[in-house]
């Protein structure tokens, strides 16, 4: 599926500007985003894959000449375009720090304007194409440096769904149905272990649907007592509590017709529980120290760390809440079960940070893509970018990264790591039909807690029926609790 070009538009809307975002996304196909201001614009290339910025300059809300700049450094390979007032002139410091692309003048022309846009994206395409074959034959030129090719590039089957990056089918298959997700109005729990990219994946399927327009609030749950995340997100009255000196409106009004992402959901009470349930069954917000109820139409996107469904056989979370919460449910893989995806995440984060901190990186050796894949990555995503954040500042310009600068904890455990995953399992038994059923309990039970006991899930991977895995779990009797090899 080819990726719709995204275009961002920063300013105050008007007849003109409500026309423009009318031809680009029903004419022309492009998906358009807008902003008010200069704070909301900058969180949107934050969270969003941003192909071109349109700002304009000259309004009390929108310093168009300044976000371009700073895009310029945060996001260079974004297309800048600038509008200036009728009266205006293009200064000197539009060219030199916002490097605009083109600038245009209101009162707009919508034809033209639209032009510009379809221009300025055809001129990213090539340059990007450009960056890519100048790479190849530097690569060639400097063959004779290396014993392998030196440099794995951004492979033309990797995919993007807005900031996650990835090529295995794994993702593909989440990714995928995310997309599908996005397009409803259910409630999505997302589980997975710390750093897979979890929030990443509530932002997308947020900017993905009909609510994008409206504002996505995030929570974090954890470590906070009743009181206070009652406060956050109901909102309270003045002298509701100690230190309520004012009136709090509350994320879940704040968010009204947008999404409240709510992180760390396991860790909230069983009384906070019951809160959180009503809300989903009625939409009632109570804000704490009042007698009125008032209704809110806000998706919610829950994530957790830990097994719900193992939280809730062991009384420690509501099944009642738990089905209510997982209208979808996403589990993001950790990066260790899906290693084909380390190259394509690698190159994504040098090309980030080389152009933040403005070093030219010529690309990444196979020898450290080989390293860094026999890693487990016990931080997964984030601790992949932090790992290359490191290369990227110890190399030099016009180098390549190479296994030279890896931290010691990478560097140490890769071989041994690679060994243990050779060497993890050996099959027991005197005789052939023993051993064979010593590795079928194995890798059942393997897969089983890679997908956290999900029968369904592991059958589908085991190419077995629901009632075959059943089977096999009472013939070797498995149990959710027992130990696992990773």
């Amino acid at each position: 599926m080819e990726r719709v070009n995204t275009v961002l538009i920063v300013a105050r809307l008007d007849s003109d500007w409500s026309a423009l975002v009318g031809l680009l996304s029903e004419r022309q196909g492009y998906r358009v985003l807008t902003a008010a201001n200069e704070p909301d614009a900058l969180q949107l290339a934050h969270d969003v894959h941003i192909d071109l910025v349109i700002a304009e300059d000259g309004n009390k809300d929108v310093d168009g000449c300044t976000l371009l700049a700073g895009l310029r450094l945060s996001h260079p390979d974004v297309m800048r375009v600038l509008v200036l007032a009728k009266s205006s002139k293009l200064s000197s410091r539009a060219l030199r720090e916002a490097s605009v692309y083109q600038y245009l003048r209101k009162p707009l022309d919508i034809e033209q304007a639209a032009l510009v846009v379809m221009r300025s994206l055809e001129a990213r395409e090539l340059a990007r194409r450009h960056r890519l074959i100048s790479r190849e034959f530097k690569m060639s030129d400097d063959g004779t440096t290396f014993a392998v090719p030196p440099v794995l590039s951004f492979q033309p089957q990797s995919q993007r769904f807005e900031k996650l990056v990835y090529v295995s089918e794994m993702m593909s298959s989440l990714c995928d149905l995310a997309k599908t997700a996005a397009k409803t109005d259910l409630p999505i729990l997302i589980q997975g272990e710390t750093g897979t990219g979890k929030e990443l994946l509530a932002r997308a399927i947020h900017y993905n649907s009909s609510r994008k327009t409206s504002p996505l609030l995030v929570q974090n749950c954890g470590g906070m007592n009743d009181e206070l995340l009652q406060s956050e997100l109901f909102g309270h009255r003045r002298g509701a509590f100690t230190g309520a000196v004012s009136d709090r409106l509350g994320l879940f009004r704040a968010a009204d017709g947008g999404t409240v992402f709510l992180d760390e959901i396991s860790d909230v009470s069983a009384s906070f529980q019951v809160s959180l349930l009503r809300f989903l069954q009625e939409g009632e917000v109570k804000p704490l120290g009042s007698d009125q109820t008032t209704q809110s139409n806000v998706r919610i996107i829950a994530a957790s760390n830990r097994s719900l469904a193992q939280l809730v056989n062991r009384g420690e979370f509501r099944r009642d809440l738990y089905y209510r919460l997982k209208g979808f449910e996403f589990e993001v893989p950790p990066l260790r079960d899906r290693t084909e995806d380390i190259a394509a995440l690698a190159e994504f984060f040098a090309a980030k940070h080389s152009e933040a901190t403005g070093r030219k990186i010529l690309g990444l050796s196979a020898n450290l893509i080989e390293k860094l894949s026999h890693y487990d990555f016990p931080g997964n995503i984030r601790e992949l970018e932090n790992e290359i954040r490191r290369l990227v500042v110890l190399t030099g310009d016009g180098e390549y990264l190479t296994t030279r600068h890896l931290s010691p904890a990478v560097q140490a455990a890769t071989q041994r790591q690679a060994v243990e995953r050779r060497s993890a399992f050996s099959p027991s038994g005197e005789t052939l039909k023993d051993q064979v059923e010593s590795l079928e309990r194995h890798l059942v039970e393997k897969t089983l807690h890679r997908h956290r006991w999900n029968q369904s899930k592991a059958a589908d991977e085991l190419g077995l029926s629901r009632v075959g895995l059943a089977n096999k779990i009472r013939r070797y009797g498995l149990n959710q609790e027992g130990p696992h090899d990773r």
